[in-house]
Protein backbone atom coordinates (compact mmCIF):
# COMPACT_ATOMS: atom_id res chain seq x y z
CA UNK A 1 0.00 0.00 0.00
CA UNK A 2 2.50 2.48 0.97
CA UNK A 3 4.99 1.82 -2.04
CA UNK A 4 1.72 2.59 -4.28
CA UNK A 5 1.25 6.00 -2.20
CA UNK A 6 5.19 6.92 -2.81
CA UNK A 7 4.69 6.04 -6.81
CA UNK A 8 1.66 8.50 -7.15
CA UNK A 9 3.55 10.88 -4.92
CA UNK A 10 6.40 10.64 -7.27
CA UNK A 11 4.10 11.46 -9.97
CA UNK A 12 3.10 14.22 -8.27
CA UNK A 13 6.39 15.93 -7.93
CA UNK A 14 7.04 15.34 -11.42
CA UNK A 15 3.77 16.95 -12.50
CA UNK A 16 4.54 19.74 -10.04
CA UNK A 17 8.05 20.29 -11.81
CA UNK A 18 6.33 20.10 -15.51
CA UNK A 19 3.44 22.67 -14.31
CA UNK A 20 6.23 25.21 -13.04
CA UNK A 21 8.35 24.23 -16.45
CA UNK A 22 5.59 25.63 -18.64
CA UNK A 23 5.20 28.60 -16.03
CA UNK A 24 8.73 29.66 -17.13
CA UNK A 25 7.98 28.35 -20.47
CA UNK A 26 4.83 31.42 -20.63
CA UNK A 27 7.10 34.37 -18.83
CA UNK A 28 10.12 33.48 -20.76
CA UNK A 29 7.53 33.49 -24.11
CA UNK A 30 5.66 36.90 -23.26
CA UNK A 31 9.32 38.92 -22.45
CA UNK A 32 10.50 37.85 -25.88
CA UNK A 33 7.51 38.90 -27.36
CA UNK A 34 7.55 42.28 -26.12
CA UNK A 35 11.45 42.25 -26.80
CA UNK A 36 11.04 41.21 -30.03
CA UNK A 37 7.75 42.74 -31.10
CA UNK A 38 6.32 39.29 -32.27
CA UNK A 39 2.84 38.65 -32.74
CA UNK A 40 2.94 34.91 -33.46
CA UNK A 41 5.43 34.12 -30.19
CA UNK A 42 2.53 36.32 -28.00
CA UNK A 43 0.15 33.71 -29.60
CA UNK A 44 2.33 30.97 -28.20
CA UNK A 45 1.57 32.57 -24.78
CA UNK A 46 -2.22 30.80 -24.99
CA UNK A 47 -0.75 27.22 -25.21
CA UNK A 48 1.36 27.04 -22.64
CA UNK A 49 -1.27 28.64 -20.37
CA UNK A 50 -3.79 25.57 -21.49
CA UNK A 51 -1.35 23.42 -20.90
CA UNK A 52 -0.76 24.63 -17.45
CA UNK A 53 -4.72 24.44 -16.92
CA UNK A 54 -4.67 21.03 -17.85
CA UNK A 55 -2.04 20.33 -15.30
CA UNK A 56 -3.64 22.11 -12.66
CA UNK A 57 -6.69 19.73 -13.26
CA UNK A 58 -4.46 16.56 -13.44
CA UNK A 59 -2.77 17.80 -10.07
CA UNK A 60 -6.18 18.36 -7.83
CA UNK A 61 -6.74 14.72 -9.32
CA UNK A 62 -3.64 12.88 -7.70
CA UNK A 63 -3.85 14.69 -4.88
CA UNK A 64 -7.89 13.95 -4.32
CA UNK A 65 -6.81 10.20 -4.72
CA UNK A 66 -3.73 10.68 -2.39
CA UNK A 67 -6.24 12.09 0.07
CA UNK A 68 -9.02 9.78 -0.66
CA UNK A 69 -7.56 6.70 -1.20
CA UNK A 70 -4.71 6.25 1.24
CA UNK A 71 -4.40 7.67 4.79
CA UNK A 72 -1.07 10.15 4.12
CA UNK A 73 0.57 10.65 7.61
CA UNK A 74 1.33 14.39 8.90
CA UNK A 75 4.44 15.01 6.82
CA UNK A 76 2.62 13.67 3.49
CA UNK A 77 -0.50 15.67 4.39
CA UNK A 78 1.48 18.55 4.49
CA UNK A 79 3.13 17.97 1.04
CA UNK A 80 -0.45 17.15 -0.56
CA UNK A 81 -1.99 20.22 0.99
CA UNK A 82 0.85 22.39 -0.36
CA UNK A 83 0.59 20.58 -3.72
CA UNK A 84 -2.96 22.27 -3.72
CA UNK A 85 -1.57 25.08 -2.50
CA UNK A 86 1.06 26.08 -5.35
CA UNK A 87 -0.46 25.39 -8.24
CA UNK A 88 -3.09 28.34 -7.36
CA UNK A 89 -0.25 30.58 -7.70
CA UNK A 90 1.14 28.55 -10.94
CA UNK A 91 -2.27 29.15 -12.57
CA UNK A 92 -2.28 32.77 -11.59
CA UNK A 93 1.67 33.06 -13.51
CA UNK A 94 0.21 31.13 -16.34
CA UNK A 95 -2.93 34.07 -16.50
CA UNK A 96 -0.61 36.75 -15.85
CA UNK A 97 2.00 35.82 -18.69
CA UNK A 98 -1.11 35.72 -20.82
CA UNK A 99 -2.09 39.29 -19.99
CA UNK A 100 1.49 40.42 -20.53
CA UNK A 101 0.83 38.42 -24.17
CA UNK A 102 -1.76 40.30 -24.50
CA UNK A 103 -0.88 43.99 -23.73
CA UNK A 104 2.29 43.22 -26.55
CA UNK A 105 -0.47 42.81 -29.42
CA UNK A 106 -1.98 45.77 -28.15
CA UNK A 107 0.94 47.40 -29.17
CA UNK A 108 1.05 46.86 -32.98
CA UNK A 109 4.69 45.80 -33.57
CA UNK A 110 6.09 48.19 -30.57
CA UNK A 111 8.88 46.00 -28.13
CA UNK A 112 9.88 46.97 -24.56
CA UNK A 113 13.62 47.42 -25.83
CA UNK A 114 13.36 50.93 -23.94
CA UNK A 115 13.08 49.05 -21.22
CA UNK A 116 16.18 46.67 -20.63
CA UNK A 117 14.93 46.52 -16.72
CA UNK A 118 11.97 44.80 -17.53
CA UNK A 119 14.01 42.05 -19.15
CA UNK A 120 15.60 41.33 -16.14
CA UNK A 121 13.16 41.16 -14.05
CA UNK A 122 11.00 38.78 -16.24
CA UNK A 123 14.24 36.25 -15.80
CA UNK A 124 14.45 37.14 -12.29
CA UNK A 125 11.06 36.02 -12.02
CA UNK A 126 11.90 32.67 -14.08
CA UNK A 127 14.49 32.04 -11.49
CA UNK A 128 12.28 32.82 -8.63
CA UNK A 129 9.15 30.08 -10.04
CA UNK A 130 11.80 27.79 -10.84
CA UNK A 131 13.45 28.19 -7.19
CA UNK A 132 10.18 27.78 -5.23
CA UNK A 133 8.96 24.69 -7.25
CA UNK A 134 12.52 23.01 -7.09
CA UNK A 135 12.29 24.03 -3.06
CA UNK A 136 8.70 21.74 -2.69
CA UNK A 137 10.51 18.76 -4.85
CA UNK A 138 13.53 19.00 -2.92
CA UNK A 139 11.95 19.82 0.39
CA UNK A 140 14.43 22.56 0.75
CA UNK A 141 13.60 25.05 3.34
CA UNK A 142 17.31 27.01 2.44
CA UNK A 143 15.96 27.29 -1.07
CA UNK A 144 12.00 28.47 -0.13
CA UNK A 145 14.19 31.29 1.86
CA UNK A 146 16.42 32.25 -1.31
CA UNK A 147 13.33 32.92 -2.79
CA UNK A 148 11.51 34.75 -0.55
CA UNK A 149 14.37 37.26 0.05
CA UNK A 150 14.75 37.63 -3.84
CA UNK A 151 11.86 39.17 -3.87
CA UNK A 152 12.90 42.56 -2.82
CA UNK A 153 15.61 41.85 -6.24
CA UNK A 154 12.15 42.15 -8.23
CA UNK A 155 10.48 45.09 -5.88
CA UNK A 156 13.51 46.99 -6.41
CA UNK A 157 13.77 46.78 -9.98
CA UNK A 158 10.16 47.57 -10.68
CA UNK A 159 10.78 50.81 -9.23
CA UNK A 160 13.50 51.24 -11.54
CA UNK A 161 11.46 50.67 -14.11
CA UNK A 162 8.77 53.31 -13.10
CA UNK A 163 11.33 55.42 -12.36
CA UNK A 164 12.75 55.40 -16.26
CA UNK A 165 9.29 55.03 -17.99
CA UNK A 166 8.62 58.30 -15.49
CA UNK A 167 11.46 59.61 -17.34
CA UNK A 168 10.68 58.99 -20.82
CA UNK A 169 7.21 60.16 -20.64
CA UNK A 170 8.69 63.47 -19.57
CA UNK A 171 10.67 63.77 -22.72
CA UNK A 172 7.93 62.83 -24.68
CA UNK A 173 4.38 63.16 -23.71
CA UNK A 174 3.57 61.11 -27.08
CA UNK A 175 5.19 58.25 -25.51
CA UNK A 176 2.58 58.19 -22.28
CA UNK A 177 0.68 55.45 -23.29
CA UNK A 178 3.55 53.15 -24.58
CA UNK A 179 4.73 54.15 -21.25
CA UNK A 180 1.92 53.29 -19.29
CA UNK A 181 1.80 49.44 -20.74
CA UNK A 182 5.16 48.54 -20.46
CA UNK A 183 4.52 49.90 -16.50
CA UNK A 184 1.51 47.52 -16.36
CA UNK A 185 4.10 44.45 -18.03
CA UNK A 186 6.41 45.65 -15.17
CA UNK A 187 3.36 45.24 -12.69
CA UNK A 188 2.70 41.82 -13.79
CA UNK A 189 6.00 40.44 -13.42
CA UNK A 190 6.30 41.62 -10.01
CA UNK A 191 3.18 40.22 -9.26
CA UNK A 192 4.54 36.88 -10.64
CA UNK A 193 7.28 37.77 -7.85
CA UNK A 194 4.95 37.44 -5.50
CA UNK A 195 3.17 34.64 -6.76
CA UNK A 196 6.89 32.55 -6.22
CA UNK A 197 6.91 33.88 -2.73
CA UNK A 198 3.59 32.19 -1.95
CA UNK A 199 4.62 28.99 -3.66
CA UNK A 200 8.18 29.28 -1.11
CA UNK A 201 6.14 30.06 1.80
CA UNK A 202 3.82 26.73 1.22
CA UNK A 203 7.22 25.14 0.50
CA UNK A 204 7.97 25.59 4.33
CA UNK A 205 4.96 24.58 5.36
CA UNK A 206 5.30 21.50 3.59
CA UNK A 207 8.43 20.94 6.20
CA UNK A 208 7.44 22.51 9.32
CA UNK A 209 4.15 22.80 9.43
CA UNK A 210 3.69 26.15 10.02
CA UNK A 211 2.59 28.94 7.37
CA UNK A 212 3.34 32.85 7.48
CA UNK A 213 1.01 34.44 9.54
CA UNK A 214 -0.25 31.58 11.78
Amino acid sequence: MRSRFDRRLDILNKKMIEMGAECETAIAQSVKALLDGDMKIAAMVKQSTRRIDELEREIEGICLKLLLQQQPVAKDLRNISAALKMITDMDRIGVQSEEIAEIVTALDGKTGKESADIRQMALDVIKMVSDSVDAYVRADITLADGVIKYDDVVDDAFLKVKQNLIALIGQNARDGEYALDLLMIAKYFERIGDHAVNIAEWVKFSVTGVHRGE
